[in-house]
């Protein structure tokens, strides 16, 4: 969704944000559309409650404020559509209006035209897709399984043919799309804004912080590292990174009352504030490293520290992350892995019901396979997949603390894990302003 919104800027589109909702054998049971950015929110926490309870969804949706609901043509819609609830009619079912109970009040009717593909050429991608999502045999998909091919985007003149004898439809639709609008601020820093409650008493605890670690790290007369912490203090507090190091520092604090061992290693080993706070061990003044390549005065994202620990302590540490600052306000990153040379042979080879030897020479040495109209499909299909979006999983690590709830920019999972992963990875993370930390 925030590459959506990027993307619609960029092509001066107005976004819309909106999910589909489907049961476990797939089939669609409403859609619902974000009136605005608080809609976006609902949409996502509604989703979060149901990946984090395990519940099944709802046959009817809940009572947003925000969201539009949009309900199939089936018998499954509401008898009495509320005010932001919509029955959507596809082209094939225009017909069926004839007989239906919605012919003579078309009040909560809207026109509904999925885009699945850019062109009918996808469909085939389409099915081995579903093939592997489904964990089955390409020749055991059902129609119920797949999207139409007439999913494609068609021209204006001709979807208001298609309802030209339900010209209210066509109204209702743009009625609706009009008042439907979601913005996102990409300048703007979403990470906890403050750790005492306030700015100002954040620089000052920093600071206190800061120059008892300097105590016990270098003594009360090194005129260096006097200099060095308060030239570091006062970039941090201008750039209002005394947030972030004071979270960072609460952490490190913990782990340390528990005994847990870490190492604060890459860039941060840079400022001496994190050497005096004891995020990091290593002495920038003896080693002769610069803070500026940590954080310099033009820097307007914040920084980023890397903590190690044991995979003993780690996930203690991460559960009071959560219980710290708030589930709704933490979550783990997510990340994308993508289908590269061994995983597209091995999901398409069981796709076509291939035997797990063949399988494994496909994965281990593709040249030397026999090509036969089966192996030549792969190698087609395979080329179409190569780095398309295949699972979502969780980043090594990283952790990312809001101001606002983690919902309103996306909605969350529950990996084995146990803790609740965003939907999007880091890259999407810092383009919109809200850094991760690692630990």
């Amino acid at each position: 969704m925030m590459d959506f919104i990027a993307e619609c800027r960029i092509n001066g589109i107005r976004p819309i944000a909106g999910m589909e909702f489907r049961d476990e054998n797939f089939r669609l049971l409403y859609i619902a559309i974000a009136r605005n950015n608080e809609g976006f929110r609902e949409i996502n926490e509604y989703l979060t409650g149901h990946n984090l309870e395990k519940t099944p969804l709802s046959v009817r949706a809940p009572a947003f404020e925000h969201v539009h609901v949009i309900y199939p043509f089936n018998s499954q819609a509401p008898v009495k559509p509320s005010e932001n609830e919509y029955i959507a009619i596809r082209p094939e079912e225009v017909n069926r209006l004839i007989t239906s109970r919605f012919r003579y009040n078309q009040q909560q009717l809207i026109a509904l035209l999925p885009v699945t593909f850019s062109s009918e050429s996808e469909l085939v991608l389409h099915q081995h897709l579903r093939a592997i999502g489904k964990n089955t045999l390409l020749s055991k998909l059902v129609t119920d399984d797949l999207a139409s091919p007439k999913e494609i985007f068609l021209p204006n003149d001709f979807i208001r043919i298609i309802y030209s004898d339900y010209p209210q439809i066509i109204r209702n639709t743009e009625r609706l799309t009009d008042e439907c609008n979601i913005d996102i601020d990409f300048n703007t820093i979403k990470n906890k804004r403050t750790f005492t409650g306030s700015r100002y008493d954040d620089k000052l605890l920093l600071e206190k912080l800061a120059l008892d670690g300097m105590q016990y790290r270098y003594g009360k007369t090194n005129k260096e590292a006097i200099r060095r912490v308060k030239h570091e203090l006062e970039v941090i507090d201008r750039l209002g990174f005394s947030a972030y190091f004071l979270i960072t520092w609460d952490i490190i604090r913990y782990s340390m009352s528990r005994g847990f061992y870490h190492v604060g290693r890459g860039s941060g080993a840079n400022s001496i504030v994190a050497y005096c706070l004891k995020i990091t061990d290593v002495d920038p003044i003896e080693l002769n490293l610069y803070f500026e390549r940590f954080i310099n005065p033009k820097r307007t994202s914040p920084p980023d520290f890397d903590i190690d620990y044991s995979w003993k302590d780690r996930d203690e540490v991460q559960d009071y992350i959560f219980k710290r600052y708030g589930k709704k306000h933490t979550a783990l990153l997510g990340t994308i892995s993508t289908f590269r040379d061994r995983s597209i042979f091995r999901e398409l080879g069981k796709a076509y019901g291939l035997p797990k030897e063949e399988i494994d020479r496909l994965v281990d040495n593709p040249a030397s396979v026999a090509r036969d109209d089966i192996t030549e499909k792969l190698f087609e299909v395979g080329n179409q997949l190569l780095d398309f979006p295949n699972l979502r999983s969780i980043h090594a690590g990283g952790i990312l603390v809001s101001e606002e709830a983690i919902t309103c920019y996306t909605a969350l999972d529950l990996p084995p894990k146990g803790f609740p992963t965003t939907q999007f990875d880091m890259y999407v993370s810092e383009a919109i302003g809200l850094k991760n930390s690692t630990f």
